[in-house]
Protein backbone atom coordinates (compact mmCIF):
# COMPACT_ATOMS: atom_id res chain seq x y z
CA UNK A 1 0.00 0.00 0.00
CA UNK A 2 1.66 3.34 -0.85
CA UNK A 3 1.54 5.96 1.51
CA UNK A 4 -0.36 8.15 -0.60
CA UNK A 5 -3.27 6.39 -0.51
CA UNK A 6 -6.65 6.43 1.79
CA UNK A 7 -6.99 4.16 4.64
CA UNK A 8 -7.77 0.50 3.27
CA UNK A 9 -9.48 -1.93 5.48
CA UNK A 10 -8.79 -4.99 4.15
CA UNK A 11 -4.98 -4.30 3.79
CA UNK A 12 -4.80 -2.68 7.89
CA UNK A 13 -6.90 -6.22 8.67
CA UNK A 14 -4.49 -8.35 7.49
CA UNK A 15 -1.31 -6.77 8.67
CA UNK A 16 -2.80 -6.91 12.25
CA UNK A 17 -3.60 -10.40 11.93
CA UNK A 18 -7.15 -10.92 11.57
CA UNK A 19 -7.66 -14.14 10.15
CA UNK A 20 -10.37 -17.31 9.90
CA UNK A 21 -12.46 -18.49 12.33
CA UNK A 22 -11.78 -15.54 14.73
CA UNK A 23 -14.78 -13.82 16.72
CA UNK A 24 -14.15 -10.23 16.09
CA UNK A 25 -16.01 -6.93 17.39
CA UNK A 26 -16.14 -3.39 15.24
CA UNK A 27 -16.56 -0.78 18.15
CA UNK A 28 -18.10 2.42 16.47
CA UNK A 29 -18.58 0.29 13.16
CA UNK A 30 -19.75 3.43 11.75
CA UNK A 31 -19.99 2.63 7.68
CA UNK A 32 -19.35 -0.65 8.27
CA UNK A 33 -16.18 -0.84 6.21
CA UNK A 34 -14.10 -2.63 8.76
CA UNK A 35 -16.64 -4.95 9.85
CA UNK A 36 -17.80 -6.08 6.20
CA UNK A 37 -13.63 -6.45 5.46
CA UNK A 38 -13.40 -8.12 9.14
CA UNK A 39 -16.39 -10.83 8.01
CA UNK A 40 -14.31 -11.39 4.70
CA UNK A 41 -11.25 -12.03 6.42
CA UNK A 42 -12.78 -14.14 9.31
CA UNK A 43 -14.91 -16.08 7.06
CA UNK A 44 -16.51 -19.40 9.75
CA UNK A 45 -15.89 -16.80 12.76
CA UNK A 46 -18.08 -13.69 13.41
CA UNK A 47 -18.05 -10.26 13.88
CA UNK A 48 -20.02 -8.13 15.69
CA UNK A 49 -20.91 -4.38 14.52
CA UNK A 50 -21.45 -2.01 17.48
CA UNK A 51 -22.82 1.68 17.00
CA UNK A 52 -25.26 3.86 18.92
CA UNK A 53 -26.96 4.75 15.51
CA UNK A 54 -29.41 2.01 14.72
CA UNK A 55 -30.05 3.01 11.36
CA UNK A 56 -25.84 2.61 10.95
CA UNK A 57 -26.33 -0.91 11.79
CA UNK A 58 -29.16 -1.78 9.76
CA UNK A 59 -27.46 -0.61 6.89
CA UNK A 60 -24.37 -2.20 7.44
CA UNK A 61 -26.63 -5.30 7.87
CA UNK A 62 -28.15 -5.08 4.84
CA UNK A 63 -25.08 -4.38 2.73
CA UNK A 64 -23.57 -7.33 4.68
CA UNK A 65 -26.36 -9.74 3.21
CA UNK A 66 -25.80 -8.29 0.05
CA UNK A 67 -22.31 -9.25 -0.31
CA UNK A 68 -23.14 -12.62 0.85
CA UNK A 69 -21.84 -11.77 4.69
CA UNK A 70 -23.71 -14.48 6.76
CA UNK A 71 -21.43 -14.20 9.52
CA UNK A 72 -22.18 -10.22 10.73
CA UNK A 73 -24.10 -9.70 13.87
CA UNK A 74 -25.26 -5.97 14.88
CA UNK A 75 -25.71 -4.86 18.05
CA UNK A 76 -26.85 -1.22 19.60
CA UNK A 77 -24.47 -0.23 22.50
CA UNK A 78 -22.65 2.53 24.18
CA UNK A 79 -18.65 1.65 23.60
CA UNK A 80 -17.57 4.52 26.03
CA UNK A 81 -20.00 3.04 29.50
CA UNK A 82 -18.91 0.21 31.33
CA UNK A 83 -20.34 -3.08 30.13
CA UNK A 84 -22.18 -0.76 28.00
CA UNK A 85 -21.29 -2.12 24.34
CA UNK A 86 -23.51 -5.02 25.47
CA UNK A 87 -20.91 -7.99 24.46
CA UNK A 88 -19.84 -10.70 26.84
CA UNK A 89 -16.26 -10.48 29.04
CA UNK A 90 -13.54 -11.97 27.51
CA UNK A 91 -15.28 -13.73 24.39
CA UNK A 92 -13.44 -11.64 21.39
CA UNK A 93 -9.97 -12.54 19.85
CA UNK A 94 -9.78 -8.79 18.26
CA UNK A 95 -11.53 -5.75 18.95
CA UNK A 96 -11.52 -2.41 15.75
CA UNK A 97 -11.23 0.70 17.06
CA UNK A 98 -11.06 2.54 13.72
CA UNK A 99 -11.56 6.48 13.54
CA UNK A 100 -13.34 6.49 16.47
CA UNK A 101 -11.23 7.82 19.17
CA UNK A 102 -11.13 11.50 18.03
CA UNK A 103 -14.84 11.55 18.48
CA UNK A 104 -14.97 9.43 22.12
CA UNK A 105 -15.71 11.54 25.10
CA UNK A 106 -14.31 9.06 27.26
CA UNK A 107 -11.55 7.69 25.65
CA UNK A 108 -10.21 6.07 28.91
CA UNK A 109 -13.85 4.14 29.44
CA UNK A 110 -13.83 3.08 26.00
CA UNK A 111 -10.36 1.74 26.38
CA UNK A 112 -11.39 -0.56 29.09
CA UNK A 113 -14.25 -1.65 27.32
CA UNK A 114 -12.17 -2.97 24.57
CA UNK A 115 -10.10 -4.50 27.29
CA UNK A 116 -13.06 -6.40 28.51
CA UNK A 117 -14.07 -7.88 25.70
CA UNK A 118 -11.39 -9.23 24.90
CA UNK A 119 -9.92 -13.11 25.50
CA UNK A 120 -6.75 -13.57 27.17
CA UNK A 121 -4.09 -11.92 24.94
CA UNK A 122 -6.60 -11.05 22.74
CA UNK A 123 -5.56 -8.14 20.08
CA UNK A 124 -7.23 -4.68 19.29
CA UNK A 125 -6.57 -2.79 16.00
CA UNK A 126 -6.62 0.61 16.70
CA UNK A 127 -6.60 3.37 13.58
CA UNK A 128 -7.07 6.90 13.60
CA UNK A 129 -6.66 10.15 11.52
CA UNK A 130 -3.24 11.75 11.86
CA UNK A 131 -4.68 15.17 11.50
CA UNK A 132 -7.44 16.99 9.49
CA UNK A 133 -5.41 17.06 6.66
CA UNK A 134 -7.69 20.64 5.48
CA UNK A 135 -10.96 19.40 6.60
CA UNK A 136 -11.08 16.24 5.05
CA UNK A 137 -10.59 14.76 8.71
CA UNK A 138 -11.44 16.05 12.41
CA UNK A 139 -11.18 19.57 13.68
CA UNK A 140 -7.68 19.78 14.36
CA UNK A 141 -9.19 20.10 18.33
CA UNK A 142 -10.03 16.68 18.25
CA UNK A 143 -7.62 14.51 16.57
CA UNK A 144 -5.53 12.21 18.88
CA UNK A 145 -2.02 11.45 18.45
CA UNK A 146 -0.31 7.89 17.52
CA UNK A 147 2.02 8.61 20.94
CA UNK A 148 -1.48 9.55 23.08
CA UNK A 149 -3.41 6.77 21.92
CA UNK A 150 -0.39 4.36 22.82
CA UNK A 151 -0.05 5.71 25.81
CA UNK A 152 -3.47 5.69 26.73
CA UNK A 153 -4.34 1.98 25.84
CA UNK A 154 -0.77 1.41 27.83
CA UNK A 155 -1.89 2.71 30.61
CA UNK A 156 -5.52 0.43 30.49
CA UNK A 157 -3.80 -3.19 30.32
CA UNK A 158 -2.48 -3.36 26.89
CA UNK A 159 1.10 -4.10 25.79
CA UNK A 160 2.04 -2.21 22.40
CA UNK A 161 2.67 -4.57 19.88
CA UNK A 162 3.22 -2.31 16.86
CA UNK A 163 2.60 0.06 13.76
CA UNK A 164 0.06 -1.37 10.84
CA UNK A 165 0.60 1.23 8.05
CA UNK A 166 -2.41 2.89 7.14
CA UNK A 167 -2.13 5.22 4.47
CA UNK A 168 -1.38 8.77 4.40
CA UNK A 169 -4.15 10.24 6.21
CA UNK A 170 -4.49 7.98 9.29
CA UNK A 171 -1.88 6.35 12.06
CA UNK A 172 -2.48 2.70 13.52
CA UNK A 173 -1.34 -0.15 15.54
CA UNK A 174 -2.06 -3.17 17.38
CA UNK A 175 -2.00 -3.77 21.01
CA UNK A 176 -2.35 -6.58 23.12
CA UNK A 177 -4.88 -7.30 25.99
CA UNK A 178 -2.13 -7.83 29.13
CA UNK A 179 -2.25 -11.09 31.01
CA UNK A 180 -3.24 -10.42 34.70
CA UNK A 181 -1.18 -11.92 37.53
CA UNK A 182 -3.33 -13.15 40.17
CA UNK A 183 -2.09 -12.09 43.86
CA UNK A 184 -0.41 -15.31 45.83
Amino acid sequence: MEESSFLNPTYALSNAGVHEGQEVADFGAGSGFFTRAAARAVGSGTVWAVDTNGDLLTRIKSLAIAEGLHNVEILRGNIESPAGCGLPAEHFDVVIAANILFSAHNKTQLVKEMHRVLKKAGRALVTDWSSSHGGLGPHPDHVVREPQARELFEDNGFTYMGPIRAGAYHWGFTVRKKSVKSAQ
